[in-house]
């Protein structure tokens, strides 16, 4: 009923398109108008009331910025702060469909499109502004409450934007770049935007680049034929052309050196790989998601990482919030992962007393939700009795700052592994999840530190 009675406007300089979408709407609502110069735009939205805008990003105009479609989007909102808009975007303009929806945009569209993608977007965005009626002044963008099912919760304003830009970005073929801390949660990031992807029934194919050394770079990456070092004693396929169809996902890109970054560029400029020993280009169909913990832009500006790597790898970037900056989020996670823990412990689900609660909101959290997960399950598995108590959560003073938010535990004697732990996680928080600096600081090579990191399940 939503659609039958609405009166929809499209606004393109492609008669094909206002062709095709006419096509599609006219059995579905009550009018469709189509128009091909934005110039009369503004005059036609003052002559009559439409219930929703199909804008194009880009036209033939004299603008000649390439975002006109962020113009014309500012000119209907000065006219109508609640108009209803759904930007019309090609693959390469995502990022730009991406700042509209900052601008005011209600939703948009990825041509080639498929209809009923089409249909659902429209009808989405009508009900959140009913046929006839104005809409609030300010209306925020419809966002899914939760991803439980890829195991990210969330109700924080930080993370709800993080779930609204998984939402428009997955069904897209955008390539995206994750940043954010480690232990926030990139690769299960990754896996969503994956399995809500139109690649969901192929592979999704991982590539930890830091544990890659610049020996088995290439032949990891790109694989290699049998005899094309020592090793080789069989042709073996590479990560990328496992990945063909699919998702490939590179994590710790910001560890790669520059001769590594070349040979990437090459491959993703040429959506082909060479194996190693061969002269035989292989084609690649990927969607490349990346991420890190490292200050791309800064290791750019000091000429260690490639700005046009950058450009192909982040036509949408999503930045993790640290779990610092998510508010009562802590206390979700921590009831979530009480209930799976105590549930493989084969013991009832706990209850939190306040002064816990308050203990958790309290702590600074420098591994993130990792470590978080672990602190819960050390919880479960120690605590005596059905109830969490802040003795319960024991932080080392080397994490806290030399101030413990908790209760004074009884004397126990240090662990060295412990020690050793509480040492990797100041020190990595101190250099803001930077893997190489932390590395150098505690006098290891940076492979070493990762062993120690896996050792502690950080």
């Amino acid at each position: 009923m939503v659609l039958k009675k609405a009166r929809i406007l499209v606004v393109d300089d492609d008669t094909d398109v206002l062709f095709a979408v006419r096509m599609l709407l006219k059995p579905e609502v009550q009018e469709v108008v189509t128009e091909k110069n934005p110039e009369l735009l503004l005059s036609l939205l003052s002559r009559q009331r439409f219930d929703a805008i199909f804008l194009d990003m880009n036209y033939k105009s004299t603008l000649g910025t390439g975002n006109e479609g962020l113009y014309w989007l500012s000119r209907i909102r000065e006219l109508d702060p609640a108009a209803t808009v759904i930007m019309i975007t090609a693959h390469g303009e995502i990022s730009t469909a991406v700042r509209s929806l900052k601008a005011g945009a209600t939703d948009f569209i990825v041509k080639p499109w498929h209809n009923a993608q089409l249909l659902e977007t429209l009808t989405a965005a009508l009900q959140a502004r009913p046929i006839g009626k104005s809409a609030p002044a300010v209306s925020p963008p419809r966002r899914p409450a939760s991803f439980a099912e890829f195991d990210l919760l969330g109700e924080s304003e930080a993370m709800q934007e993080v779930f609204h830009k998984i939402e428009k970005v997955a069904p897209t073929e955008a390539n995206v770049l994750l940043l954010g801390e480690n232990g926030t949660g990139k690769e299960l990031v990754a896996k969503a935007l994956h399995q809500k992807s139109f690649r969901a029934a192929r592979p999704f194919v991982t590539a930890d680049l830091a544990a890659m050394s610049e020996g088995i770079f290439e032949s990891e990456l790109f694989g290699h034929k049998k005899g094309s070092f020592t090793d080789a004693r069989e042709d073996r396929q590479g990560r990328f052309e496992a990945a063909s169809g699919g998702t490939l996902f590179l994590d710790e890109i910001g560890n790669v050196s520059l001769a590594q970054q070349a040979k990437l560029l090459t491959a993703l400029q040429n959506r082909q790989v060479i194996p190693l020993g061969s002269n035989t280009p292989v084609p690649v169909d990927i969607r490349l998601i990346s991420a890190t913990n490292a200050p791309l832009y800064e290791l750019a500006a000091r000429q260690q990482f490639r700005k046009d790597l950058i450009y192909r790898l982040n036509t949408v970037e999503i930045t993790l919030p640290p779990l610092r900056a998510r508010g009562d989020d802590v206390l979700l996670l921590a009831r979530h992962f009480a209930g799976i823990y105590a549930a493989r412990n084969r013991k009832p689900t706990p209850a939190f007393e306040p002064a816990t609660l308050d203990t958790l909101r309290r702590h600074r959290w420098p591994g993130n939700v990792r470590e978080l997960q672990h602190a819960v399950e050390r919880a479960i598995i120690l605590a005596e009795g059905d109830v969490l108590r802040p003795r319960d959560f024991r932080f080392s003073t080397l994490e806290t700052g030399g101030e413990s938010p908790v209760e004074a535990a009884p004397e126990v004697p240090l662990q060295l592994s412990e020690v050793e732990k509480a040492t990797i996680l100041r020190v990595i928080e101190r250099h803001h999840g930077n893997i190489t600096k932390a590395a150098r600081e505690l006098g290891l090579t940076r492979t070493a530190l990762y062993r120690r990191l896996e050792k502690h399940d950080l």
